[in-house]
């Protein structure tokens, strides 16, 4: 779709393809996202970037790619660990470290979700690994995958009660290895990436960090805060920005597309031309791709 200025105002820093577990291709998200009249859009897949070249490939006129991931982190300060997840922005995909902590993550998500189906199936729930990998098509391997299988089945009707107790919330929930937050933080600055913590208060997700993790990880190279997001309460987005402006810094807003998975569209939230012109500013790895 075309624009008239160039300056971007539609900006959607975060949504996911079926290179991790997003129910539209590469190529089919970037169509979608200028459909939706967005001016740029971050492909953030978990863990991979595989996504990346295909999405550049069928960029539409109009649109701007941000070449990103979602990145898979724990924070060890307390027992058990925390999960979180650390958006990248522009960074270098053969910076070898990060390239090979990345690797390992998807290594782990695999063998997580084999044991899944494992426990499954003991409980005598017919679902196949083989079918769950087919139907993944090459993407980092995510419990909605599992969850899809799930709902084939007939066993639940929707990736939400998919993601109960019952279901893979509780009962089938099985930890992968996921990266020390302050070392991912660490592999994307040196890999010229520009990190962002995402849906950092999302308490209805379940265990949120303390504020002060948030001013360790500040100090160390963190960027930025997504506050505007669909799990976030208004309350919860409030908190998020005056955090980040006690701090420096800078607030990101998403739609954290999945397709089908979830019920949020492309563009549902957005980030202000200031703050992605700041991430633009600080990264080296790579750069966005214009179209004509």
């Amino acid at each position: 779709m075309p624009r008239s200025s160039s300056t971007p105002s539609r900006i959607d820093l975060h949504t996911h393809s079926t290179a991790s577990d997003g129910t539209l291709t590469p190529a089919e998200l970037v169509r979608a996202a200028a459909d939706a009249g967005l001016d740029v859009v971050a492909i953030t897949d978990h863990d991979t970037t595989a996504g990346w070249e295909p999405a550049r490939q069928a960029l539409p006129p109009g649109l701007t790619l941000i070449r990103g991931a979602e990145i898979s982190c724990l924070w060890n300060g307390v027992q058990p660990a925390v999960s979180l997840h650390l958006l990248a922005y522009l960074f270098d995909p053969d910076a070898p470290a990060l390239a090979a902590e990345l690797a390992r993550v998807r290594a782990s998500r695999e063998a997580r979700g084999e044991r899944i189906v494992e426990l499954l199936r003991a409980d005598g729930v017919e679902v196949s690994w083989t079918e769950i990998h087919t139907a993944a098509a090459g993407g980092s391997i995510g419990r909605p995958h599992i969850a899809a299988a799930l709902i084939r089945a007939g066993l639940v009707a929707t990736t939400s009660e998919a993601f109960g107790s019952r279901w893979l919330g509780s009962r089938y929930r099985v930890a992968k290895e996921d990266i020390d937050v302050f070392e991912a933080v660490a592999l994307v600055r040196a890999a010229g990436g520009v990190p962002v913590f995402a849906h950092p208060r999302a308490s209805r997700r379940g265990r949120i960090v303390p504020d002060e993790l948030i001013v360790e990880l500040a100090a160390v190279g963190l960027a930025g805060l997504e506050a505007d997001h669909e799990d976030h309460s208004p309350a919860e987005r409030e908190h998020v920005r005056a955090l980040a402006a006690r701090l420096g810094l800078l607030v990101t807003g998403s739609s954290d597309f999945h397709g089908t998975h979830k019920t949020v569209r492309l563009g549902a939230h957005t980030t202000s031309p200031q703050a992605y012109e700041r991430i633009v500013a600080e990264a080296t790895g790579v750069r966005p791709v214009a179209s004509a």
